[in-house]
């Protein structure tokens, strides 16, 4: 993914927000319950800026991390991976900041269910992104054997990533069928960590006994 993309994102957003402000109510839904009811608010002013301000700083976080690093000339191995996770997490940020926009303006637009889409198609994205990962500090399974042996970071982030997918599917499908998507968003995401973690200690088990 283009470096400059994060750029273009950002702005586009901030524009967009800038349109939609004078059309927004004094007061716009922030919050949903697992049904999908509102029950938290924010002024229209926060509604519109805050999101943008938001992007701005986790780009400038995300890009920042790798120069604190210890390990941070292994970037140079996987930085269109590293480039593109960036691009994914800033998309889906602004894609439901949109979608909150829409729906206040009244756009029929349900964000109980927009909002697990757009995080199972991330899932699935960075999901398959993730064995080219290398050894680091900030992105990717860090658990204490994936960091200690580079031969359990390779095999955990090839079956981490097949875990992330699943979880992905797993969620856009429940989101499309199901009314109630909170619960399977948590187990899934949990599954897949938890999975990731286990098989991380087990591989490393197999590499240190040869």
């Amino acid at each position: 993914m283009r470096k400059w993309y994060p750029a273009v994102l950002i702005a586009v957003t901030a524009i967009a927000s800038a349109v939609a402000y004078p059309r927004l109510p004094e007061t716009v839904p922030s919050h949903w319950n697992l049904q999908g009811q509102v029950n938290g608010w924010q002024s229209r002013g926060s509604a519109a800026f805050l999101m943008p301000i938001v992007l701005l700083v986790l780009w400038g976080v995300m890009r920042g991390l790798p120069a604190i690093d210890p390990r941070r000339a292994n970037y140079a191995k996987f930085q269109p991976t590293y480039d593109f996770v960036i691009g994914a997490v800033l998309t889906v940020v602004a894609l439901i900041h949109l979608a909150v926009l829409g729906a206040a303006l009244g756009a029929p637009i349900s964000i109980h269910r927009v909002m697990p889409i757009a995080l199972g198609v991330m899932l699935i994205a960075v999901g398959n992104q993730l064995p080219r990962a290398r050894s680091n500090w900030w992105f990717g399974i860090r658990t204490p054997w994936t960091l200690s042996n580079e031969r359990v970071w390779e095999r955990t982030h090839r079956v981490g990533g097949y875990l992330m997918m699943a979880a992905g599917v797993a969620i856009v499908i429940g989101a499309l069928v199901a009314e109630v998507t909170g619960p399977l968003v948590m187990v899934c995401i949990a599954g897949a960590a938890l999975g990731s973690v286990i098989y991380s200690y087990v591989v490393w088990r197999q590499e240190t006994s040869r």
